[in-house]
């Protein structure tokens, strides 16, 4: 069991089996009591998948045989109320059961740290060395799930008041619950069904929620990931009932997508930097912005503008998280839709940053697509788009070795000026695009990314990426 970008997954029984989830939850009990013997305690949650509950209740059963007090979530929660979890209650980190935006079949153990962000990567491996210790044969202690909470060790909790609570002291509620708009919002099956709806109802909004009922098949759509291709549904309610905005949370919640009033979905690299627009100018607020290495130049130029150093990582919250702690960062993002912010949990909340976009558009009075118009104005027209290929894993090492021995001087009739290979491969091209080629943390997929001043040449960016990957 290896640890990827944000946590272990796996196809749910076949790797995802209760045998492997009860090792990983041995090995992080064994971690936590090496690492915090002050403070044996742990938040657990889970989202809608197929048996989710049932693997979370496991986890609090291993623990609770450790001695370890677990905080376990009392429904389907969304990742970003559990990071919080952690911090309000004071917990050592958090074990949440959940595959995010992977397809159905696919479930997950994620691992939170002291202050609710991602663990590090240090964090991970002491884990997984762990794992290695428990050998072929691993012993695993539990502690029947009723006799733990009748001793104390197991209390089961709801987390989101203390969330919403934390949520009113960034943004102004009443504000938006009172700002009148129609608003559309896809919970895609997952652990978000009703928080935009508690958040914003109770004032003149107009809100329709679809998908809104739990759904481990996550039908319609090939994964629970708010991207274009799975928001077919709601860029037609968009239009049908002539919304102001259309807002959509993955299987956890810690993803936006964002469809503008015309049925557009816009691009995660575009919310992101709209976000940042809005911390920099509407908050009027200075100071430090982190993007990964798949986030838009569109951020360096906002740093250049604002006078804002900014700083990048490699893909992955992970490594996001950290750079936020130790610069004091006001906003961390990356490419797949996850956005952190400051005087919060550093880790991704896309319902606060829904709470943020939507406050974003009536101090300006622009509507989404006004909002990016207003973006442009300010950086230049940008285009990105990504492509996933999947491949036999018995090929990783081929396609890698063919990546390695490509040297181009020009991509899409462009110079190239600079390569790298912080996270993947990456080219650099004069006139300000780029392309990236890596591998995913969690699937046996290859992505490729681009973004440049047209439509046509990302395109035939992404085409490039192709050829270059032998695929």
């Amino acid at each position: 069991m290896k640890f990827g970008t944000d946590g272990w997954r796996g196809i749910i029984a076949k790797d995802f089996t209760f045998e492997n989830v009860s090792v990983c939850a041995q090995a992080t009990a064994a971690y936590l009591k090496n690492t915090s013997p002050d403070n044996l305690s742990l938040v657990i949650g889970y989202d809608t998948r197929f048996a989710s509950a049932d693997f979370a209740r496991l986890v609090a059963e291993v623990m609770a045989a450790s001695g370890i007090k677990t905080y376990f979530g009392s429904c389907p929660t969304p990742t970003p109320v559990i990071s919080h979890g952690v911090v309000n209650l004071k917990a050592a980190g958090a074990v949440i059961i959940t595959a995010s935006h992977n397809p159905a079949i696919w479930n997950g153990f994620k691992v939170k740290s002291a202050d609710g962000a991602s663990a590090p990567t240090y964090m991970i491996t002491a884990i997984e060395t762990e794992i290695a210790k428990l050998g072929d044969n691993p012993s695993v202690s539990r502690l029947d799930f009723d006799t733990a909470v009748s001793r104390g060790l197991i209390e089961c909790i709801d987390l989101a008041p203390a969330y919403f609570e934390q949520i009113s002291k960034l943004v102004d509620i009443e504000k938006l619950r009172e700002a009148g708009f129609n608003i559309a919002i896809d919970s895609m099956y997952g652990a978000g069904i009703g928080y935009f709806k508690h958040l914003l109802e109770g004032g003149c909004n107009r809100l329709n929620e679809i998908n809104a009922e739990p759904n481990p098949n996550f039908p319609d759509v090939l994964q629970p990931e708010p991207i274009a291709p799975n928001l077919n549904k709601l860029m037609r309610l968009v239009k049908d009932i002539r919304s102001d905005i259309g807002l959509a949370t993955d299987g956890d919640s810690d993803r936006l997508g964002v469809v503008d009033e015309m049925g557009n979905f816009l691009n995660q690299l575009q919310v992101f930097s709209l976000l940042a627009l809005y911390i920099l100018e509407v908050k009027g607020l200075r100071g430090p912005l982190v993007k990964t290495i798949t986030n838009s130049s569109m951020i360096d130029k906002l740093g250049k503008l604002y006078n804002v150093p900014v700083f990048e990582t490699k893909v992955g919250f992970k490594y996001v998280s950290p750079v936020m702690i130790e610069q004091n960062a006001l906003i961390g993002g990356e490419e797949s839709g996850g956005y952190g912010f400051a005087g919060h949990v550093p880790e991704r909340d896309a319902i606060l940053a829904g709470a943020y976009f939507l406050d974003f558009m009536i101090t300006t009075g622009k509507s989404p697509a006004k909002m990016l118009e207003y973006l442009y104005s300010k950086v230049g027209p940008h285009y990105y788009n990504r492509v996933d290929y999947t491949f036999d894993e018995a090929r990783r090492e081929e396609i890698m070795n063919h990546l390695a021995n490509q040297k181009p001087e020009s991509l899409a009739e462009t110079k190239v000026s600079s390569t790298d290979r912080l996270d993947g491969f990456r080219y650099k091209l004069e006139d300000g695009s780029w392309l990236l080629i890596r591998f995913s943390g969690t699937e046996p997929l290859l992505r490729i990314y681009a973004e440049s001043p047209s439509q046509d040449k990302t395109a035939s960016l992404l085409e490039n990426g192709r050829k270059l990957s032998g695929i």
